[in-house]
């Protein structure tokens, strides 16, 4: 005979063992997010099999811009896992000042990318690698805006007191998105910027 109490605690193992729907969303989400990414780099490799010349003659970039926004990027990532890896702690200050430092690091990408665009000897219009230029590069820059302002909204909740150690998945589905804003970021600096 079985005991009154056994079913509790299978239900309860269960329950801990649910990856919570917080996170099964973003995971939706990202997926939806690469398939848009990889139609963009679709567009981009089509543009390039049929063009005589690529990037076009009179077109330049600014690599070196590039690899210091695309280090910046990547050291963000380090500095939000280092805030996950605060929360899980219980550490909420320590929370807020990683992503306050990713946030800032988010900015001076962004403001980086801006720049490029204003000293740049094409616009979106020029031709069609201008076009998928800005697409490709403008799409991303979205993308990191969104990361800052989930960054603003997650130190307000954390200053309000919204994390701690047992409940944090909202703190770990942002860091999911911050990676996937930086690997696709990485891609796009292999594609425009190195393989030429």
């Amino acid at each position: 005979m079985s005991r009154p109490d056994a079913t509790p605690s299978v239900t309860l193992t269960r329950e801990a063992r649910r990856m919570p729907l917080l996170t099964v969303g973003i995971v939706l989400f990202l997926g939806s997010e690469l398939m848009f990414f990889a139609a963009l780099f679709g567009m981009y490799f089509t543009l390039r099999a049929q063009a005589a010349a690529w990037p076009p003659a009179g077109t330049s970039i600014h690599l070196i811009n590039a690899a210091i926004i695309t280090v910046i990027l990547v050291v963000s990532s380090g500095t939000f896992q280092l805030g996950v890896r605060r929360i899980r702690q219980g550490d909420r200050n320590g929370l807020r000042l990683w992503v306050f430092i990713t946030l800032l690091l988010g900015l001076v990408f962004l403001a980086g990318q801006f720049l490029d665009y204003t000293s740049l000897d094409f616009q979106i219009g020029t031709n069609a690698y201008g076009s998928a230029y800005y697409t490709m590069t403008g799409f991303h820059a979205l993308h990191v805006i969104a990361g800052v302002v989930l960054m603003l909204v997650l130190l307000g909740r954390a200053a309000a007191g919204a994390y701690s150690a047992q409940d944090h998945a909202g703190v770990e589905v942002i860091a999911y998105y911050w990676h996937f804003v930086d690997v696709v970021w990485l891609a796009l600096f292999a594609t425009i910027f190195l393989i030429r």
